[in-house]
This record gives C-alpha cells, sequence and structure tokens, in this order.
C-alpha cells in the first residue's frame, strides 16, 4: 500500500494512492481536516474559521424553525455522489425518512437543499466545482453564503442539469425563498 509522505512536522501520511475512493476516504485517520473527492482527487480543507461556523449555526436554526416536520435540517453530513466523488456539505436538508436508509451517507437523491459557506480557502470550489457537481447530480436547490461579503446569500436553482444564474441578496435585504419550503430571513441574520 502506497502513502502520501509528509513534508514537513504536522502533517498527516495518507494511506494508498491517488485516485482515491469514498472507501479508501473513510480509512483516512482523524487529523482535523475536511477531506473530500473530486473524481478521485482528494480536496482537503482545514476546520471552518469563526465566521463561517457562526453562519453555519444561525442558518441551521433559521432553516429547523422553518422546516415542515416531514424535513431535516443536517450539517456536516456526508454525501457520496459516486465511489470517487464525495462532498461534506455545510448544511443540507433532506427527507426525515432519509436519514434511516444509510447511516453512514445520504445520496444526491436526498438532498433537497445543500448550503455551502465559503471560507477563504474554499470559495472557488464552493462556487464553480460545488455547484457544477450538485447540479449535475441533481440536487433541486444550492445556497452559497459568502461571509466576507456582508454576508451575502446566492441562491442556485436547478434548470435541466445545471442551475442557473443565482440570484444575490445581500445583508440588509429580504430573501424570501420557497425552496425546499417556505422560509424569510436577513441574510445579515447569519452574522
Amino acid at each position: 500500500m502506497a502513502t502520501i509522505e509528509p513534508t514537513g512536522p504536522g502533517h498527516t501520511v495518507l494511506p494508498g494512492r491517488p485516485p482515491y475512493t469514498v472507501d479508501d476516504l473513510l480509512g483516512f485517520p482523524d487529523d482535523g481536516n475536511r477531506y473530500e473527492l473530486f473524481n478521485g482527487s482528494l480536496l482537503a480543507s482545514p476546520a471552518p474559521t469563526k465566521l463561517h461556523q457562526i453562519a453555519i449555526t444561525e442558518l441551521v436554526v433559521i432553516l429547523a424553525v422553518a422546516a415542515p416536520p416531514t424535513l431535516k435540517v443536517l450539517s456536516t453530513v456526508n454525501l457520496r455522489i459516486t465511489d470517487r466523488d464525495y462532498y461534506i456539505p455545510d448544511i443540507v436538508v433532506v427527507p426525515k425518512a432519509s436519514i434511516h436508509t444509510d447511516p453512514l451517507m445520504f445520496s444526491p437523491e436526498e438532498i433537497l437543499l445543500a448550503v455551502e459557506v465559503a471560507s477563504p480557502s474554499t470559495k472557488t470550489k464552493d462556487m464553480v466545482l460545488k455547484a457544477h457537481e450538485y447540479a449535475a447530480a441533481g440536487i433541486p436547490s444550492y445556497w452559497r453564503i459568502e461571509p466576507d461579503e456582508g454576508p451575502t446569500l446566492y441562491v442556485h436553482e436547478l434548470s435541466g442539469k445545471s442551475y442557473g444564474p443565482p440570484t444575490a441578496y445581500k445583508a440588509g435585504s429580504v430573501a424570501s425563498l420557497t425552496t425546499p419550503f417556505p422560509v424569510t430571513f436577513d441574510p445579515a441574520d447569519l452574522d
């Protein structure tokens, strides 16, 4: 078995070699990084920033209060798209019944809304890569929150196999959304 060798103190030695699969990823040590896969390539992100965590917590509360009892709002779940594509959305909305289908992973068919809160290290990945991947997987709604923009909420809705141009809601404006359920809030509430 090949390993990725560390390049200095504090680096983790990961088992296996690319292209990685989701099963490979499940064998990685818990070193504080968030590991995701894009076509077998490893994407690593450091622990979320304070603003990132505040935005997640505030939005989970807003969504959980508005959600009907048949839906659940969860944070940092495992999303297996294929054996070589795996992501950890910051927030998802799923049917309550899907909680018991697989105790470890969700499939794209179970995700009604995926939300990513951008950090300096994930901004491009969230804006381009995840928008493309979530749309290709058929996830109906994708929201991206940019904390350093006020914050600003970008709402993407599926149109065919891709998301149309996002609608932006800046802090101080009211986002009245209907998908996956009616909810109204000011993105400033996420700060």
